[in-house]
């Protein structure tokens, strides 16, 4: 295959490049079907996991995708990609470690086009204490109603409003507020939930399937994009343990960010999906990485994330402008063009290569 047919315009192509691609390199795939929701052409929705283990293995690279739904484009492609590279699994069985492919966190959102699950929460915001997070973040509800207008596109008053917040609080601040996570508005942008999601359950059964292998170490790489420019993936370092920093410089290079320093693209966020290795598995040494790929400008990524939420909360609204909110969301998170895919891919296929050697020498 060609870098380019790694990657799908749709869920169910992406399901089924993935699948096939398992099945040819001998693995056998795990399925978790969604319970209660079927994609736009009424699929069934699953979390798919592919294992490939050395004898006597002890090491377990990890890498997820579509955690963030439309997201999913992107990770998705990847795995492929790694699916069909002979040199990884030649890789992989010198270095003795093995390799688990969790397809699609969020099936909902990748099938239907949104970032969000299907309860309009965002699965990187979901693993906390919730009772603990229910006051957290109380100027989201200042924030809410400049975000989301009652009329999209917003109106000339309705963007000065918003300009004269990012004025008056500062940029920083006002990313910080939007992204960081709230626990309040169920409709709202970057909602946490108000109980752990399926999505977030079975990622964490599916670990605790494989991790109880006998495995010692655990890395863990989880594709996103939107954020940063086009094409350029960074390397965000959610965890505050300063030896798993260590180790992450040392997998992955002195150009890992940790995201609570100055200089990340990203705003220290309460809830990641990883922390459920973090949380189930204590005994493992763990090193985990976000590794976020730029698409768009931020204000067009922004302007069509909330488009999407706005949407959300009107469903009403006719097919057209509906499909064409859909379209710019997917346009925002998915560069569908052959040098993004070559870019994110040829990356993504070091960080592997990285993370094989990393952990083989730990």
């Amino acid at each position: 295959m060609a870098v380019q047919d790694y990657f799908s315009q749709t869920y169910t192509e992406a399901r089924k490049k993935f699948l096939d691609s398992a099945k040819n390199r001998g693995l056998n795939v795990q399925r978790a079907c969604h319970p209660d929701r079927v994609g736009p052409d009424a699929e069934m929705l699953s979390i798919d996991s592919a294992l490939y283990s050395p004898e006597n293995a002890e090491s377990l690279l990890v890498f997820t995708s579509g955690t963030h739904g439309v997201e999913g484009f992107c990770g998705s492609g990847c795995q492929v990609g790694m699916l069909n590279d002979r040199e990884i699994f030649d890789y992989l069985g010198e270095r003795k470690v093995a390799l688990l492919l969790i397809h699609a966190v969020n099936p909902y959102g990748f099938s239907h086009l949104r970032r969000v699950n299907e309860d309009n929460v965002d699965l990187n915001r979901n693993s906390v204490d919730f009772e603990a997070m229910a006051d957290n973040n109380p100027g989201y509800c200042e924030l809410d109603p400049l975000l989301l207008p009652a009329t999209w596109p917003p109106t000339d008053s309705d963007n000065a409003a918003l300009m004269g917040y990012i004025q008056t609080r500062g940029e920083q601040v006002f990313r910080d507020i939007m992204t960081k996570g709230q626990y309040r508005i169920a409709d709202g942008m970057f909602y946490g939930g108000k109980s752990t999601c399926w999505s977030t359950h079975e990622v964490r059964a599916i670990l605790s399937r494989y991790t109880s292998s006998g495995y010692k170490r655990l890395a863990w790489v989880d594709i996103h994009t939107g954020l940063g420019t086009y094409g350029h993936g960074e390397k965000i370092f959610m965890s505050k343990d300063a030896l798993e920093l260590q180790r992450a410089l040392s997998f992955w290079g002195a150009d890992v960010k940790p995201i609570f320093e100055p200089g990340s693209i990203s705003s220290d966020t309460d809830g990641p999906l990883m922390n459920v290795a973090y949380d189930a598995y204590p005994e493992l040494e763990k090193t985990t990485l976000a590794l976020e790929f730029g698409t768009l400008e931020p204000l067009q990524v922004m302007q069509a994330l909330r488009a999407d939420h706005w949407l959300h909360r009107h469903p009403e609204i006719s097919a057209e402008q509906s499909a064409q909110i859909k379209r710019r969301l997917k346009d925002a998170f998915y560069c569908d063009s052959d040098e993004w895919k070559g870019l994110v891919y040829g990356q993504t296929r070091v960080l592997a290569l990285q993370s094989i050697t990393g952990l083989a020498r730990s």
